[in-house]
């Protein structure tokens, strides 16, 4: 017999039995038939635990019992993306399944019968996607209450999408008139330098390195926060380039003709439509998040690689569209797990006192746990007026911090404030400009002792171009992370860019993901299949996370004794 909890599906059966009518389209919710059995929230929220719990068992491994459990959790979850959340689970079980297994199924399971008959529509055409579109539309008629009818699995529906292929044809849409032409202008650089092919890198001296970059890569704040930073930097020769073993992987091939689309000022419906009128199958772009976010709402007629992130609970699953961003989140997460590779085990978190800082803190602190960590400690600045009149008044900055909230529970023991008087914080990441950090970094120093003195850590937020011997030795022993393109892994790339971007580095950042851009389009039936997809990128490592947002893992360089070099 099999555990109560499944005892409602047993309970349905009785409808089939009642109302033979009912026999090809499925029983309605037993609820329909059986009032004494609705329960309250809590009841439901009970046997939603208790079916995570089976199937947290499973462990990812194909087993009955899990699948069961999937079932009887999915109506008594709340969103469409728990929803989604577990058909994929149930669908990437089945998948796995033997035949042996399928065969143990019971001729009464009417919901996993339909479930195994959608998957073998799946396996005998899953190469044909027309085919398998026939097939699922059948499927939904003989399974109209199956769940699957109404939200399909992520992978069948990313299977019956037409390909884009290994040569997309490509409509690019960027600003390309306005405030940000100029943003635009770096990444279409980027990402017809791409397509020509890049140059191949030459290597250095071994001793030379130095200067970095900087700029804002906040796409959804690219006019407010990006324009801030622009035509800024003198020109910097090759041996400020850093020596490394880095690389940028040789771009696709792929002679079709791009057409660029200015999207200020236009409507992406009409544009959409516009290039699939055209015959572009692929779009990448738009820049603007409230451009990207009219996609995610309307879905697209054609494929769509995007060139910024929603928030996370605003990404919509669509099978058909991919994010990529110059995320200041990902910095923060790597920065979460480089200093959890050093050994850090009490980390406190310097940010902006504003939206933007929060969301770094809780970015950083999301990665430090994912890696194992607990508490992250967070504290704020101000300006850099406020930032100057403090250390005026000889008040350095102290080792103390309130707990990031992450969402997560967080243990009552934890005070509102806690202060590190004994040492414990052993590192600080700093997200700051260079402004900033010449005056946090004394301010650090001025409230502590040489001896406990933790590790310093910052983004490329804090690095420019154009700064001096005199600020490299005093950031002294400070680590940051930066773009491949800016670290040293291709120096003839760097100097094409530099040549073409008047050397302002906020816009290199932009060039280099314009670069990965082609890369990405061009490998884009890849990007739905995290497990298939590695670049080495002039923006970083690329891979692919859940709901195809692209992540960007990046290396980290040191200053030393005036020099600036791979971190150690």
């Amino acid at each position: 017999m099999r555990p109560s909890i499944f005892l409602h599906l047993k309970k349905g059966l009785i409808c089939t039995a009642m109302l033979s009518i009912f026999a090809l389209s499925g029983c309605q919710m037993v609820s329909d038939y059986f009032p004494s059995t609705q329960k309250t929230p809590e009841q439901s929220t009970s046997d939603v635990s208790s079916y995570q719990a089976i199937i947290d068992a499973a462990q990812g491994k194909p087993s009955m019992e899990a699948l069961r459990a999937y079932i009887s959790q999915e109506p008594l979850l709340k969103t469409a993306a728990e929803r989604q959340a577990n058909i994929d689970g149930l669908w990437k079980m089945l998948t796995q399944l033997t035949p042996e297994q399928v065969h143990g199924i019971e001729a009464d399971e009417y919901i996993l019968q339909g479930w195994v008959d959608l998957l073998d529509i799946y396996q005998n055409n899953q190469d044909d996607p027309d085919a398998l579109r026939t097939g699922f539309n059948d499927w939904k008629m003989r399974y109209s209450n199956n769940p699957g009818a109404t939200i399909p699995p992520t992978q069948l529906l990313q299977a019956m999408l037409p390909r884009v292929g290994t040569t997309p044809k490509i409509a690019l849409f960027l600003p390309m008139s306005g405030q940000g032409q100029v943003f635009g202008q770096a990444i279409m650089q980027g990402f017809m330098d791409a397509q020509k092919g890049l140059p191949q890198t030459t290597s250095l001296p071994a001793n030379t390195a130095n200067a970095q970059s900087s700029g804002n890569d906040i796409l959804d704040q690219i006019y407010a926060e990006v324009a801030a930073t622009t035509g800024e930097a003198p020109a910097t020769t090759d041996n400020d380039l850093v020596t490394s073993a880095l690389r940028i992987d040789a771009t696709p091939t792929n002679t079709q003709t791009i057409k660029v689309f200015d999207t200020t000022n236009q409507q992406m419906p009409q544009l959409l439509e516009q290039a699939k009128n055209e015959g572009f199958n692929l779009v990448v772009g738009p820049l603007l998040k409230t451009d990207v976010n009219v996609i995610a709402q309307m879905g697209a007629p054609v494929s769509v690689l995007a060139l910024n992130e929603l928030d996370s609970n605003q990404l919509q699953p669509r099978p058909n569209l991919c994010y990529f961003s110059l995320s200041p989140e990902d910095e923060a997460q790597n920065a979460a797990a480089y200093m959890r590779s050093e050994g850090k085990q009490m980390p406190l978190v310097l940010v902006p006192a504003n939206a933007f800082g929060d969301r770094i803190a809780k970015a950083f602190a999301k990665g430090w746990q994912e890696k194992g960590g607990s508490t992250v400690l967070m504290q704020t600045f101000g300006s850099v007026p406020s930032l100057k009149e403090s250390i005026n008044r000889g008040a350095g900055i102290r080792m103390t911090g309130t707990p990031v909230n992450t969402g997560e529970t967080v243990s009552p023991q934890l005070s509102p404030q806690i202060e590190d008087s004994t040492g414990a914080i052993d590192g600080v990441y700093i997200v700051a400009t260079r402004d900033e950090l010449t005056l946090i970094k004394p301010m650090i120093e001025m409230a502590i002792s040489t001896r406990s003195r933790p590790a310093l850590y910052t983004s490329s937020r804090s690095n420019q171009a154009g700064s001096g011997a005199d600020y490299r030795f005093e950031m002294d022993g400070v680590k940051f992370s930066e773009v491949p393109l800016l670290a040293g892994a291709n120096n003839s790339l760097r100097k094409q860019a530099q040549q073409k971007l008047n050397n302002d580095y906020s816009l290199f950042r932009l060039y280099a993901m314009g670069v990965d851009a082609w890369s990405l389009a061009n490998n884009f039936d890849k990007l739905q299949q995290p497990e298939q997809l590695r670049i080495n990128g002039a923006s970083g490592v690329l891979t692919t996370t859940p709901n195809c947002v692209v992540f960007r893992e990046l290396p980290w360089l040191q200053f030393k004794q005036g020099k600036i070099l791979p971190a150690q």
